[in-house]
């Protein structure tokens, strides 16, 4: 799965199965985990709280994360490799042509990136977050 299929799973798939934060967490067990994959294609059809979901999980790891100006807090409130490697490949996956050694200017440009896509796919933001 793609990272940025990743992010939405965790988002959207937390919505249509209302998961605790903890439970993609456990999938590996499984193999697969093929099932929460398929939950989140048709969930972009509905709106989803991105900031109700995300706030939980960040409750949930007990540590100060800023997902909401922070590419690096998202995943990691998400249970996904925050890496540069994979930020690269996020970049790569959303169509960045900038220098991707530039990690600050890469990691603003992918968290705007982000919040854009989740909006465009039912996710609903704080006011704050829409660039």
């Amino acid at each position: 799965m793609s990272i940025f299929g990743k992010i939405l799973s965790g988002i959207f798939g937390h919505a249509a199965s209302a998961t605790p934060a903890g439970g993609a967490a456990a999938a590996p067990a499984g193999g697969g985990g093929s099932t929460a994959a398929a939950a989140p294609a048709s969930a972009p059809a509905q709106s989803v709280d991105v900031a109700a979901i995300v706030d939980k999980a960040v409750a949930a790891k007990h540590e100060k994360l800023e997902w909401r100006t922070s590419i690096v807090d998202l995943m990691k409130a998400l249970d996904i490799d925050s890496s540069l490697a994979a930020r690269k490949e996020l970049a790569k996956e959303l169509g960045y042509t900038g220098d991707t050694n530039d990690s600050a200017s890469m990691n603003v440009w992918l968290h705007k990136q982000v919040m854009a896509k989740l909006a465009a796919n039912g996710g609903k933001l704080p006011p704050e977050i829409k660039h």
